[in-house]
């Protein structure tokens, strides 16, 4: 079992403390799935997570506001027990977070169907030619008539293929770069809307390319104001940069637990390989790095949860630190297994595979450093 003291901390609540127990209890009777076939294992998680009532938390009723700390107990739980479980909890979140924060109340009828687990949700951000760059997009919605037409290519799409509506964001033109970008509500069968390519990664995720060629959308479909699609997409991952720091922990707390075990049952020159010096020092640098990257994304999701306008400086600190802190904690994990450390089916190598995606999506641990380093400049975070 792994350590579950930080649940005491000042930073939750008895809420966050109730479902922690709840769902890890759910975890153990349900994880993990099968994965052989990625998309019926995540539309199968989808149903399961939406039936147990675990999606509710993913989107916010009107006038409410998501609860971080909820949303990263969840994804750390979940990605201890079963990184697909976590990937579909996530991109529930995250492909509804603009409708969350900013949908009208039409497209909130979508949130409905996402909570319940009866729609798959997905998130269309990034662009062959601008990953991190979001104000170099160059996928166009140009006026025509009472709506829109979109042309231009998303790629490494989250449930790219599976999911039932995506969030488009696209070039309107109201003005250079950033503040010409505008987001749209786009169901998946909507006409020139084209799975161009579906990708193949080292850990199994559904991921495609897409394709617009002349998709039509009407007026409604835009997402908040003309020109304010950076807004939403920055105020988007503002709420689940962080998130993605638990699921790293999630990740770090499983191999901490199978280095344990390891160790503990292993023998090396007649004594438990946990009783040497040096393997002692591996296990106290793993379990120093999770607790310092538990303290930044706990820090991160109460600072937004208790009402502060952005928390791009201590969400890009969390997301940046547990990443690679969690890397670092795999790493040491498989190598405490040995050969068996790399050998496919052992818990260590899958969490090896796993985790390297999360120091490049929603922002490379490069671009957070720069992120930290603009936000410490101007004094933001600071005290007087």
């Amino acid at each position: 079992m792994a350590d579950r003291s930080f649940l005491d901390w000042p930073f939750l609540d008895d809420r966050h403390r109730t479902l922690a127990d709840g769902l890890e209890r759910w975890c153990q009777d349900h994880l993990p799935v099968a994965h052989g076939d990625v998309d019926a294992a995540c539309q199968g998680l989808t149903q399961a997570l939406g039936a147990a009532g675990w999606l509710r938390c993913t989107g916010a009723d009107k006038g409410e506001t998501l609860d971080v700390r909820t949303l990263c107990l969840c994804r750390e739980t979940l990605a201890r027990h079963d990184a697909l479980a976590d990937f579909t909890f996530a991109m529930q979140g995250l492909g509804m977070g603009a409708v969350s924060l900013f949908g009208s109340p039409d497209q909130r009828a979508w949130l409905l169907r996402t909570r319940s687990g009866a729609a798959i949700a997905a998130f269309a951000l990034t662009e062959p030619k601008s990953g991190s760059d979001v104000a170099n997009m160059e996928t166009s919605a140009q006026h025509d008539g009472d709506g829109f037409v979109l042309n231009g290519e998303k790629t490494y799409i989250s449930n790219g293929g599976i999911a039932d509506v995506y969030v488009v964001f696209a070039r309107t033109g109201e003005a250079p770069g950033a503040k010409g970008l505008s987001a749209f509500l786009v169901p998946a069968n909507t006409p020139g809307l084209v799975i161009a390519e579906r990708l193949e990664v080292m850990a199994p995720h559904p991921l495609a390319r897409l394709r617009f060629d002349g998709m039509r959308l009407p007026a409604q479909a835009m997402i908040g104001a003309p020109g304010a699609g950076f807004k939403i997409a920055m105020s988007v991952l503002d709420v689940f940069r962080a998130t993605v720091g638990a699921a790293a922990l999630g990740f770090a707390r499983r191999a901490l637990e199978e280095a344990l075990a390891r160790t503990e049952s292993r023998q090396l020159c007649g004594a438990p390989l946990a009783e040497q010096q040096m393997v002692q020092g591996h296990i106290a640098d793993m379990a120093l790095e999770i607790d310092a990257a538990a303290l930044l994304i706990y820090r991160a999701a109460w600072t937004k949860d208790q009402g502060a306008a952005r928390v791009s400086r201590e969400a890009s600190m969390a997301k940046l630190f547990a990443t690679e802190a969690a890397q670092r904690v795999i790493d040491t994990a498989v190598q405490l297994h040995g050969g068996d450390g790399v050998k496919v089916g052992e818990k260590v190598e899958e969490l090896y595979r796993e985790i390297r995606a999360l120091r490049i999506y929603e922002g490379a641990s490069d671009l957070q450093k720069i992120v930290i380093a603009r936000a410490v400049r101007a004094g933001e975070g600071t005290r007087s």
